[in-house]
């Protein structure tokens, strides 16, 4: 779940946006519905059709109600914002078809100024070449007419320019405005998960680097006497208990050393780095494994291989290991000819050992029972 700051952040994003939208909006109900219908009124005589322009009014009027309805849901204009665009440039060709002549860019040519903020309502949230596209048809659909039907002189050249200056100008900025809004939101949503990323990488490496610590501090207290007595003489190499304790501290320095390891198989892998110190000294160890388990926790690894690195530890030539699980049991098992084993107790709960001696030959199997959290 995002932090409380990006959550209000968020809103703050989306209140601007929605700002925007009603800003636009107020602006371009005031420009048909004031300016342009007063223009429109005050003419209406010199229309050769003057039922087309409040037709073309109403058009517009509806797509500026569909956006205030829109605005009252919280929805954009989605897939009917196509058909809304169609439906302005359609008001203008109409308004433009039923325009006097020599009237373009007047106060007659009353949607001149109007259809361009109604276009912008419905592409504000459109990339900027979007509304830049509708603008310039918006713009040559009137200077077609200027062409075709009006004379084009110079005066009315100059007119038609001038006009458009305010036509394109400031809708274009405040389809700048929405296209940089939508900028500064989308690269503060990006800097934030950055942000989440590293900050949970850190918590990774954090906790990482305190269980491999708490770890060292374990074997500290069992590796640093034998380092010292090995050191000091008092313990001799050749004593065969002795060389059973290194290769028993050796394995579990493997052992931690695969932990951090980012693999398919954590357990196998990290049973393959504690087979290699028997197979350093002389014992053939097989590794088997069968079947698909859930991923078990670091300490219930090291109760599953604990009592493997004791067989291992006193295994003379050979030793087999078979590692068997499924949803519901995970099973470490080694068979090795080694001498009467004493494994050490599982601390986690869950985890089960047996051993079966006969003669020189030791079986002992290690079983973990997932809870039902830790199977899914």
């Amino acid at each position: 779940m995002p932090p409380p700051t990006d959550a209000a952040e968020e809103r703050t994003r989306t209140q601007l946006r929605r700002g925007l939208r009603i800003a636009t909006l107020v602006v371009a109900v005031a420009i048909v519905f004031g300016l342009g219908l007063v223009n429109m009124l005050r003419r209406f005589d010199a229309y050769p059709w003057p039922l087309a322009q409040p037709v073309a009014l109403a058009a517009l009027g509806l797509v500026l109600a569909g956006e205030a309805a829109l605005l009252v849901r919280g929805r954009p204009w989605g897939r009917l914002r196509w058909a809304a665009v169609a439906v302005v440039l359609a008001a203008s060709a109409l308004s433009y078809a039923a325009l006097p002549e020599g009237r373009t860019s007047t106060t007659v040519d009353w949607i001149f100024g109007a259809a361009n903020w109604v276009g912008v309502v419905v592409l504000l949230d459109r990339p900027l070449r979007t509304a830049g596209a509708f603008l310039l048809a918006h713009e040559l659909t009137a200077l077609l007419h200027l062409v075709l039907f009006d004379e084009p002189s110079r005066q009315a050249l100059a007119r038609f320019a001038t006009g458009s200056v305010t036509v394109i100008g400031f809708p274009l900025c405040v389809a700048v405005a929405a296209a940089v809004l939508r900028g500064l939101s989308a690269a503060s949503a990006a800097s934030q998960r950055e942000i989440e990323r590293v900050r949970v990488a850190e918590a990774v490496a954090a906790e990482s680097h305190r269980r491999r610590q708490q770890r060292l501090a374990e074997l500290s207290a069992t590796t640093i006497p034998l380092l010292e007595g090995l050191a000091d003489g008092s313990l001799r190499p050749e004593d065969p208990a002795i060389q059973r304790r290194c290769a028993i501290e050796a394995g579990r320095m493997r052992r931690l050393f695969a932990e951090t390891d980012t693999v398919a198989n954590p357990l196998v892998h990290e049973l393959r780095h504690c087979a290699d110190v028997a197979d350093r000294k002389g014992v053939v160890v097989e590794l088997d494994a069968r079947g698909q388990w859930p991923t078990p926790p670091v300490a219930v690894r090291r109760d599953l291989i604990e009592p493997v690195l004791s067989v291992l530890a006193t295994a003379a030539s050979r030793a087999r290991i078979a590692v068997v699980g499924g949803a519901d049991l995970v099973s470490v098992s080694v068979v090795a000819d080694s001498g009467e084993v004493d494994p050490p107790d599982p601390v986690t709960p869950g985890v089960h050992v047996e051993t079966l001696n006969n003669d020189d030959t030791v079986w002992m199997e290690v079983r973990w029972q997932p809870s039902p959290q830790q199977a899914s």
